[in-house]
C-alpha cells in the first residue's frame, strides 16, 4: 500500500496541476468562441429584419418597427434592439434597451469585425451595430450570461474527466504493483514522463504494461472523442456535413435505411417503363439524406416494373440521372401486403395513433403477417450489412418489431427508429392487443425518435404502464432487458434549398400556368392543398371552410378558387373508399352551390402529381392550407415555404401538426372550427404584401436553418456518441477481466 501511494499521490498532483492550468484557458476560449457565435447571430438577425425595418421607415409605420423589434427579442439570448438614425439619435428601441448606451458610442462593424462587450451591473452585453441602407444603424444587444453558465459546466466536466482518469490510472497502478515491482517502476516512470502514450509500443520495456498501454491509448482516444461538444449553431447543415459526420463520428460506418415506401418506383406505361417519385413525406425527407450519405435503402418493391429494374441481388442504383446509393427491394406476396400493410399497419396502427374518429381494426391474421414481414425485412438488413455493427435507420409504424429482430441478428448494430406519425397517450395505446410486443420491438433500438417532445412523453408513459422497465426521465432513457434506449425528439424538415425549385419557372410564369391549366381567370385568387387522400388530413374540413367563406363573404364568389391535389391512397381499404366518395360528393355540392360559367370554387384533382408539378402549384398560388386533424409534423407546410423564394404567400396551418410548434408566423387554426378557418382564409386573402413578406421570411429562415440535413445529422451524431460509449465500456470490461485474471493467478 505504501509503495502504491508513492505513485498515486504524485500522479494525482500532476493531474490536479494540469486541470488547474486548463480551467483558465477554458474561460478564455469559451468567451472567444461564443463571442464569435454572437457576432454571427447578430448579423443574421440584422439581415433578416432590416428589409422590414426599411419598409416601415419608408412608409412611416413606427408601430411596425416596434413589432419587428419586439418579435426579435423573443429569442432567449437577444436582450435588446434599437435603431439609431444618421444623427445618432435612438429613434426606436425595445423596453429593455439600456439607457447607458448612446448611439454615438456604438460604431458600425464593417465586414467580419467583432462586436464589443459592455459590462453593466446586471451583467455583460454583446453589442453589434449594422448599417441599414445609409438610413441609420440597427443596434443589437445579446445577453452574455449564458457563457458563464456554459463555462462553469465545462469546468465541472474537465474536473470530472481528470478525476475519472486519475481513478482509472490509480487502479491500474495498484494492480501492476502487485504483479511486478520492477515493471511497475519502469512503466510508471515512463507514463509520468508521457512516454508510454506517445512512443511506439515496441519500445515499452515492461512486458506487463504492453496490453495495458494499448487499452490506455484507446481509452484516451475515446474519451477525447466523447468530450468534443458539437455546438449546432456553428455547423452549416448541407450534404457535405453528413459525409463529414460519417467520416469523423461514425468512422465511415455504413448506413442502412429501412422503410415500407421506396424513393423511386418503376411502373409500366404501355411498352415503356417510367420512374415515379411517390407522394410521401418520408421519401421527401430521407431521399436527400441518402444522396448525401450513400448506403443502401431497403424497401418494399411495389411498382409494376420493379422486378424488371433490379439486378440478380434485387438491387437498383438511384437516382436515375446521377446514381449515388442503391435500393434493395423486398418482395411481398399479395397476402402479406394485405395483412401487414393494409391490415395491421393502416387499419390498426394508423387510426390508433391518429386520433381522428376512425376506429382501429385488429385481426390476428393481420398481426401474423405483420410479424412475418418484419422478420423478412430483418433478414434483408442482415444480408445487406457489410459489418457486424452498421447504423440502421428504421422508419415508421410499419416496422415496430424490426429493431428487436435486427438486434438479435446484429447485436452490435446502432439502430435508430424514427416514428413519423403521432404516438397516442397510454390509454389509447392500451387498445392494441399486442401493445407489449410493439413496445419491446421498438426498445430494441439504440434511439427511438419522434417529431415532438410531446410524443416522446406519450411513448415513455406507455412503457411505464405496460412494461417492467427502468425509466430515467431526466435523461429520457428507458432500460429494458439490460440495454438502454434513448427517447429523443428530432423535428423533421425538408432539403434546403429544395431540389425541385432549381428547375422551376419564375413566380409570375407559375401563376399564369396554374390558372391556365385549370381554366381560371388570371386575376383570380388561388389557394392550394396538397395531401394524400386520407381522413386524417382535414380535407373535408378545408372544403367546408371554403364554403363558409363564401357564405360569410359573397364577394369572394368568382374571385377565389381552391385547388386540392389529393394523391390516391390505400384505395383497397373500405374507410378510404368511403372517404374518397365523401370528398368528391362534398366538392360537387359546393361547386353546384357557388359555381358560375367558367368558374368553380373547388377544383379537386385526385391523381398522382410529380414533385416538380406540386412545386409549380405552390409557387402559383396565393395561399396554402394544411388542416390536418392530427399529424406528426407535416412537410407540405415546409415545402410550400421552401417553394416561395419571392417571400410571398400565406400559410394556414392546423394547430394539431408538429409544424405548428415551429412556425408561429403561419395563421394557426383549429380545423374543427370551420368559422375560424373561414376567417383565416379571409385574412390570408386580404393580407398586405409587406406582412406576407415579414411572415414568410421568418419561416424561410427557420426552415433553412433547421433543414433535413440537420435532422439527419443530429441522429447520426447521437449514433456516433452511443457507439463510442459502447466501445469504451467494452474495452473497460475487457481490461477489468484481464486484470482480475492476472490477479487471481
Amino acid at each position: 500500500m505504501r509503495i502504491s501511494l508513492r505513485f498515486i499521490l504524485p500522479l494525482g498532483l500532476v493531474l490536479g496541476l494540469v486541470a488547474y492550468g486548463v480551467v483558465p484557458l477554458v474561460d478564455v476560449l469559451a468567451f472567444r468562441w461564443f463571442g464569435r457565435d454572437l457576432d454571427i447571430r447578430a448579423r443574421l438577425i440584422a439581415n433578416t429584419i432590416q428589409d422590414g425595418v426599411v419598409d416601415s421607415l419608408h412608409s412611416g409605420k413606427s408601430e411596425s418597427v416596434k413589432r419587428i423589434f419586439d418579435r426579435a427579442i423573443q429569442d432567449e439570448r437577444l436582450f435588446a434592439v434599437g435603431f439609431c438614425n444618421l444623427k445618432n439619435h435612438l429613434v426606436y428601441g425595445t423596453q429593455t434597451f439600456p439607457k447607458e448606451i448612446r448611439c454615438q458610442d456604438v460604431l458600425v462593424q464593417e465586414g467580419d469585425s467583432p462586436g464589443t462587450v459592455l459590462r453593466l451591473e446586471t451583467g455583460a452585453l454583446h453589442i453589434l451595430a449594422v448599417d441599414v441602407q445609409k438610413r441609420g444603424k440597427i443596434v443589437l444587444l445579446h445577453d452574455m450570461s449564458f457563457i458563464t453558465k456554459r463555462s462553469t459546466y465545462t469546468k465541472k466536466y474537465i474536473f470530472g474527466f481528470f478525476a475519472l482518469l486519475a481513478a482509472v490510472i490509480s487502479l491500474i497502478t495498484v494492480v501492476i504493483a502487485q504483479i511486478s515491482m520492477r515493471g511497475l517502476v519502469s512503466g510508471m516512470r515512463a507514463l509520468l514522463r508521457g512516454e508510454s502514450l506517445v512512443r511506439p509500443l515496441s519500445r515499452i520495456r515492461s512486458p506487463e504494461l504492453l496490453p495495458l498501454a494499448k487499452d490506455l491509448r484507446a481509452l484516451v482516444r475515446d474519451l477525447e472523442r466523447e468530450r468534443r461538444v458539437k455546438d449546432e449553431a456553428q455547423i452549416t447543415w448541407v450534404p457535405k456535413t453528413l459525409k463529414k459526420i460519417l467520416n469523423e463520428d461514425l468512422i465511415g460506418d455504413e448506413v442502412l435505411i429501412v422503410s415500407n415506401r421506396e424513393p423511386y418506383i418503376h411502373v409500366k406505361k404501355g411498352d415503356q417503363i417510367e420512374i415515379q417519385v411517390p407522394a410521401s413525406g418520408l421519401v421527401t425527407a430521407l431521399e436527400p439524406v441518402m444522396r448525401a450519405c450513400s448506403g443502401t435503402w431497403i424497401a418494399h418493391g411495389s411498382g409494376s416494373a420493379d422486378r424488371e429494374a433490379v439486378d440478380a441481388k434485387d438491387h437498383v442504383q438511384v437516382p436515375p440521372d446521377e446514381p449515388s446509393y442503391q435500393i434493395r427491394r423486398v418482395w411481398l406476396t399479395p397476402e402479406e401486403e394485405a395483412g401487414y400493410y393494409y391490415g395491421f399497419a393502416n387499419e390498426g396502427l394508423w387510426p390508433l395513433c391518429h386520433i381522428a374518429h376512425t376506429r382501429p381494426t385488429f385481426r390476428s391474421s393481420d398481426w401474423n403477417h405483420y410479424v412475418a414481414v418484419n422478420r423478412k425485412f430483418a433478414e434483408a438488413v442482415f444480408q445487406e450489412a457489410k459489418t457486424d455493427d452498421p447504423v440502421v435507420l428504421v422508419q415508421d409504424y410499419h416496422f415496430a418489431l424490426l429493431p428487436k429482430m435486427i438486434r438479435e441478428k446484429l447485436p452490435n448494430a446502432t439502430i435508430i427508429s424514427f416514428w413519423h406519425i403521432p404516438w397516442p397517450n397510454h390509454e389509447a395505446f392500451g387498445i392494441c392487443p399486442w401493445r407489449e410486443e410493439i413496445l419491446e420491438g421498438l426498445l430494441g433500438s439504440s434511439v427511438v425518435g419522434f417529431h415532438t417532445a410531446y410524443h416522446c412523453n406519450h411513448f415513455i408513459e406507455s412503457v411505464d404502464r405496460f412494461l417492467e422497465a427502468r425509466i430515467d426521465r431526466e435523461s429520457s432513457t428507458v432500460s429494458f432487458g439490460g440495454k438502454p434506449t434513448v427517447i429523443q425528439s428530432y423535428p423533421i424538415s425538408i432539403e434546403w434549398p429544395p431540389r425541385w425549385i432549381k428547375t422551376q419557372k419564375s413566380i409570375s410564369e407559375c401563376r399564369y400556368k396554374v390558372r391556365e391549366m385549370n381554366g381560371l381567370p388570371q386575376n383570380l385568387y388561388v389557394g392550394v392543398g396538397v395531401d394524400r387522400l386520407d381522413y386524417t388530413k382535414g380535407i373535408v374540413e378545408r372544403f367546408l371552410a371554403v364554403e363558409r367563406l363564401m357564405e360569410m363573404n359573397p364577394e369572394w364568389v368568382g374571385r377565389f378558387s381552391f385547388i386540392q391535389i389529393a394523391a390516391p391512397s390505400r384505395s383497397s381499404i373500405e374507410q378510404y373508399q368511403n372517404f374518397d366518395q365523401q370528398v368528391r360528393a362534398l366538392a360537387e355540392r359546393i361547386n353546384q352551390r357557388f359555381a358560375r360559367p367558367g368558374y368553380k370554387p373547388i377544383i379537386l384533382k385526385v391523381e398522382h402529381h410529380e414533385p416538380d408539378q406540386v412545386f409549380e402549384y405552390y409557387r402559383g398560388s396565393d395561399l396554402c392550407m394544411v388542416t390536418s386533424l392530427h399529424d406528426g409534423m407535416n412537410l407540405v407546410a415546409k415545402e410550400f415555404i421552401g417553394a416561395r423564394d419571392d417571400d410571398r404567400g400565406v400559410l394556414i396551418l392546423s394547430q394539431f401538426t408538429g409544424a405548428a410548434r415551429e412556425l408561429p408566423e403561419a395563421l394557426v387554426v383549429n380545423p374543427y372550427n370551420i368559422d375560424q378557418c373561414a376567417v383565416a382564409l379571409q385574412v390570408a386573402l386580404l393580407m398586405p404584401l409587406s406582412e406576407q413578406t415579414e411572415r414568410m421570411r421568418a419561416m424561410r429562415g427557420l426552415v433553412q436553418e433547421f433543414n433535413v440535413f440537420r435532422w439527419a445529422g443530429r441522429m447520426l451524431i447521437d449514433a456516433g456518441r452511443i457507439r463510442s460509449r459502447q466501445r469504451l465500456m467494452g474495452r473497460i470490461s475487457l481490461t477489468d477481466a484481464a486484470l482480475h485474471g492476472k490477479t487471481s493467478r
